[in-house]
């Protein structure tokens, strides 16, 4: 009886010793939770939560290794190197020489504060606790896939030339070397790229080829394109009756193509040409000869001429001269019998 007394009260030491445990515990809680709510009350300092701590948390769970590709905030520029935010314990820095394989490439004219850039890591500690990365393997990794992007797309973009040679010019898209031969240059015929050394140019990638490291690009194509909005432009702002001069630039057996100027040309259908039936347009017209035509229509951005139109204006109807001045000017064309026999000799 005694040992079951021991036990029991024992227990009910174990019990109150527990009690006073977490009564002290709560106690201490009690003033954690008074000090922050007293801190929470200073003017001017914001209540912490769990939402402050959250990058902290993420990145100590997170794990970056060499090869990885990482997306950071630059912090910080000079000649040297940039410095990047990675929301990780360690910087991201990218040297100058690993920024572009571009000789033309100056980082404080490329990058700056607040830029975010994508790189790949090189090393995960480059001996002074930052994380080293090459913005120049990561174009290698993504600049393709931009690029057939771009190729599928059309997209017109904006590059620098950073030097020419014989065929064609140098430039650099998405970290990637590319080429414009000379017949890419421009709508007009280049006897000398030197000219386009430092020019920026909107190009149009054409071909982009990963496996042979081949990127070509072309002026032309995006010149041609705004060259035919403008001309698209000039033609609908002419009215069919307008007449124009032009000069034949070519015949076809079906009919001559006449230069209007400012870029644009229009077609004299052969049945338009004369009002005499002709087989061939070299019948009348000659290459380089310069005619008056009337348009027609501007239908699908197309000018359709004619000088059968004209000739139908200008020429009198079959009809006697003299009768029909006397018919305008109101005067009787009847004939008398004396008239008649004025001419007669008996």
């Amino acid at each position: 009886m005694q040992a079951e007394i021991r036990r029991s009260q024992k227990g009910m030491g174990i019990i109150m010793e527990t009690d006073i445990r977490e009564t002290e515990m709560k106690e201490e809680i009690r003033e954690m939770a008074g000090a922050a709510e007293n801190e929470g009350e200073q003017p001017g300092k914001p209540e912490e939560t769990m939402a402050d701590y959250s990058k902290e948390l993420e990145a100590s769970f997170r794990e970056i290794h060499e090869g990885d590709i990482l997306t950071g905030t630059v912090i910080a520029v000079d000649e040297g190197a940039a410095t990047l935010d990675l929301n990780y314990y360690a910087s991201g820095v990218i040297r100058a020489a690993d920024m572009s394989r571009d000789p033309s490439y100056s980082i404080m004219a490329e990058v700056h504060v607040g830029d975010t850039i994508q790189a790949t890591v090189v090393k995960k500690d480059d001996g002074a606790g930052n994380i080293m990365l090459s913005r120049v393997q990561a174009a290698e990794t993504l600049g393709w896939d931009k690029l057939r992007a771009y190729l599928e797309e059309k997209t017109v973009l904006s590059v620098k030339i950073s030097e020419t040679v014989g065929k064609g010019a140098i430039t650099f898209l998405e970290g990637i070397r590319g080429f414009i031969p000379i017949s890419q240059l421009s709508l007009d015929h280049v006897e000398d790229t030197a000219e386009y050394k430092g020019k920026t140019l909107e190009v149009r990638v054409i071909t982009a080829e990963q496996e042979k490291q081949r990127l070509v690009l072309s002026a032309k194509e995006v010149l041609r394109e705004k060259q035919a909005e403008e001309i698209s432009r000039k033609i609908s702002m002419i009215a069919p009756g307008t007449v124009m001069e032009g000069r034949v630039e070519s015949l076809m057996p079906y009919g001559a193509f006449v230069s209007l100027g400012g870029g644009m040309s229009g077609l004299i259908h052969i049945s338009q040409i004369s009002q005499k039936r002709i087989k061939t347009p070299s019948e009348v017209l000659k290459e380089g000869e310069t005619v008056k035509v009337k348009v027609l229509n501007t239908d699908n951005h197309k000018i359709s001429l004619s000088m059968k139109a004209l000739e139908e204006n200008t020429e009198p109807d079959a009809v006697d001269e003299k009768a029909a001045a006397q018919y305008s000017s109101g005067k009787s064309v009847s004939t008398s019998l004396g008239d008649l026999l004025k001419g007669l000799k008996i």
